[in-house]
């Protein structure tokens, strides 16, 4: 059994791996190729690295993971996971079933668009929706939000900086969302259209595997495992990192890179403080 199995390998993850390799924890880390992100040609708001490709970013990322001996990625999909009986887990794969001391979990969330037709072949270029990763790209056009209430009127004061002109455009009147050499066409029920250069969209997250629910962690009204601040679920020797997991103090999961490294590198740390605490505890216990 080996000291940790990491799931997932986007941002959370390869840096939870990182941090465990650092500390030379035999680590083996899941990447099923399924990402967020996927869609996205840029990713922004990341310090030194702002509007590098995210595919770059996780070859960046398993170049400095190959520089450690005790960092294993195996590129598969892991279908199920337990609690073994030694106090250990288990993810289960195509190949057979892996076993280590903890679990960190960081397999994201999958994202439900508004089944307008056009809506999703735009989706993480000119249709988005955090403004802090796509806003800053639509300055000076105008910027459509897709929504109503209180979600799309925060997210109007927070593009009204940005954008020329900021319009929120109720979902349920649009048929269409079509292509331009500048931005997207928005078509209506009633026959009139919208020109925007971006449009943002709030969609239906849901966890992007059933693991939380198969190790029965406790969740939050938004769908995200609850975690401490250190990525602690509320299953001792599991963690949860990135778009997946949230503390309580948090309305929601924060779509950012730049967070979901932070709790990766969080949950890696904790994971070691746990893996030194039992064999410490294991030490006392053989000398008595």
């Amino acid at each position: 059994m080996i000291d940790a199995i990491v799931i997932g390998g986007g941002p959370a993850g390869l840096q939870a791996a990182l941090t465990l390799g650092r500390m030379h924890r035999q680590v083996m880390l899941f990447d099923s190729g399924e990402y967020r992100n996927a869609t996205v040609d840029h990713a922004q708001n990341l310090i030194t690295h702002d509007g590098r490709a995210p595919a770059e970013l996780r070859r960046l990322a398993r170049e400095d993971l190959a520089g450690y001996a005790t960092v294993r990625i195996v590129e598969t999909e892991v279908h199920a996971v337990e609690a073994r009986d030694d106090g250990g887990f288990a993810a289960m794969t195509d190949d057979g079933a892996f076993a280590a001391s903890v679990l960190i979990l960081a397999t994201g969330l999958r994202d439900e668009l508004p089944p307008i037709p056009g809506l999703a072949a735009a989706w993480g270029r000119e249709v988005a929706h955090c403004p802090f990763c796509h806003g800053h790209e639509l300055s000076g056009k105008r910027i459509g939000i897709l929504g109503s209430g209180a979600h799309a009127a925060a997210h109007r004061a927070m593009l009204a900086p940005i954008g020329s002109a900021v319009v929120v455009i109720d979902p349920d009147e649009v048929t269409a969302v079509e292509p331009t050499d500048d931005g997207l066409v928005v078509r209506r029920r009633d026959g009139d259209s919208t020109e925007v250069g971006g449009l943002f969209v709030a969609p239906t997250s849901t966890q992007r595997s059933p693991f939380a629910a198969q190790l029965g962690l406790a969740t939050l009204p938004s769908g995200g495992v609850e975690v401490d601040p250190m990525g602690r679920t509320s299953l001792p020797g599991v963690f949860a990192a990135g778009d997946m997991a949230h503390t309580a103090a948090m309305p929601g999961p924060m779509a950012s890179l730049a967070v979901a490294i932070a709790a990766g590198q969080l949950a890696a740390a904790a994971a070691v403080h746990q893996l030194a605490a039992r064999e410490l505890g294991a030490q006392r216990g053989a000398v008595s």
